[in-house]
């Protein structure tokens, strides 16, 4: 096996990996819609990131990243890279040792850009490249899940008011927004997100046209889903399509299906407007985020992550 850089010339052999296992995900998870492309596969092949795996002539796999960026997942003071969906892929034979040597190869240009945060976007059933990652040093931290838009099955709840939010009285999901960063630094989750002010929040509302559905008693907000357009992956866009962002419901409210009913009155605003595919993206380190979403909702990636010894950086010219 030889690993070369990854060029523009090696894009369509590249997609046409990335599509059969996208297609290979797809017998699994039978939501996910069809694709033909890979639209970030020129941005890949150009910015130096990326290697390629071939036998031969043949090209057996490829890896490539994103440019690297400052505070991985905002949440650290490290620089990140990350391999997002339809950016790697292998063929099936070799599976795990192929990815171990993409690895290998990707990771020291990486460490050269300073890059100490390494996250690669694998799918859900993918086991060979997950196991090789994990012997790597990699652990589970973010997945993707998509389910039809249809109504879950749950018992309704007495005394609360289900409803989309008007733009005017999005100001009234600030407070549970903080409280959603505060249950982010707790165990197990440990992840300190900068706050947002109110201001900061509600421009956020406007430049990315996010809608808010909401769950109500005595006239109060307990529970919001965030809804928007997409999420982060080739599979979650589309005029059929919308991604939940962000959901929190206060503690004392939990435990009586409040959430369950709130989701079932987003599906079934979505449905009568033409959708039918719900998505969202969640953390596998919140557990009982992780809990709700995987019990509603089909998994189809895992993103797993690697934070290399930072001091490695002080000896950059000997790697």
């Amino acid at each position: 096996m030889i690993i070369r850089d990854f060029e523009p010339k090696h894009a369509e052999e590249a997609t046409e990996i990335a599509l059969g296992a996208y297609n290979h995900e797809r017998a699994f998870t039978q939501e996910l819609p069809e694709i033909s492309s890979i639209p970030m596969m020129k941005y890949l092949s150009e910015n130096g990131f990326g290697v390629a795996a071939f036998e031969g002539e043949k090209m057996v796999g490829f890896l490539c990243s994103v440019e690297p960026f400052e505070n991985a997942f905002r949440s650290t003071d490290a620089r990140g890279v990350f391999s997002p969906m339809g950016a790697n892929g292998t063929v099936k034979e070799n599976h795990g040792k192929i990815y171990a040597a993409m690895y290998q190869a990707a990771a020291k240009k990486w460490v050269k850009a300073g890059a100490v945060s390494h996250a690669i976007c694998l799918y859900e059933h993918d086991e060979e490249a997950k196991q090789q990652l994990f012997r790597y040093g990699f652990g589970m931290r973010c997945l993707d899940a998509i389910r039809p838009m249809e109504a879950i099955d749950c018992a309704t709840c007495n005394g609360y008011e289900f409803l989309e939010l008007p733009k005017e009285d999005y100001a009234s999901v600030y407070p549970l927004n903080l409280a959603l960063n505060e249950h982010y630094c707790s165990t197990p989750f440990f992840v300190n997100r900068k706050a947002n002010t109110q201001e900061e929040f509600l421009d956020f509302t406007r430049r990315e046209n996010v809608r808010y559905f909401a769950a109500k008693t005595g006239g109060e907000l307990c529970a919001y889903m965030e809804v928007s357009e997409e999420g982060e992956t080739l599979a979650a866009s589309g005029e059929i399509y919308r991604h939940i962002t962000g959901a929190y419901c206060i503690p004392e409210h939990r435990g009586k299906g409040v959430y369950q009913n709130l989701l079932n009155y987003v599906i079934n605003t979505l449905k009568t407007e033409g959708y039918t595919r719900l998505g969202v993206d969640f953390e596998s380190i919140n557990p009982a985020g992780s809990g709700f979403w995987l019990k509603y909702f089909h998994a189809y990636t895992n993103s797993l992550v690697r934070r290399i010894d930072e001091r490695i950086i002080q000896r950059i010219s000997l790697i």
